[in-house]
């Protein structure tokens, strides 16, 4: 699994913004996917997941109702929508594919990360 980030940028308060995330080496459906985000005096949080065939997702609470994550396994790539967006949503968005097939919380659970892209909302 290698994973890339992007889609990132700088964006008003209100917006909508869509990160994509790829597997490049095209082996990561089978996996769960999770976006984490860390902001620029948080930790790394989770943000939202989806399981190996896109059936089931979770969300943390802050996004709920805002963001939408979905995959498409034809394309390898895992989606974060997010609309509405609040200047406490600025962070370096990470994605990750899980140790096993379901979406799950803990950053420890997770055994591939991307290399994060920047989202800036402006107030």
């Amino acid at each position: 699994v290698q994973l890339q980030a992007s889609g990132g940028g700088l964006v008003q308060a209100g917006e909508s913004l869509t990160l994509s995330c790829v597997d490049s080496r095209r082996t990561f459906n089978n996996n769960g996917v999770g976006w984490f985000r860390q902001g620029p005096e948080t930790e790394r949080e989770f943000v939202a997941g989806i399981n190996w065939s896109g059936s089931d997702t979770n969300y943390a609470d802050s996004v709920k109702g805002r963001f939408t994550i979905s995959r498409n396994k034809a394309k390898n790539t895992v989606y974060l929508q997010m609309a509405n967006l609040k200047s406490e949503d600025t962070g370096v968005y990470y994605c990750a594919a899980a140790r096993g097939a379901w979406m799950v919380s803990a950053a420890r659970e997770y055994r591939y990360w991307g290399q994060g892209t920047l989202v800036t909302v402006s107030s």
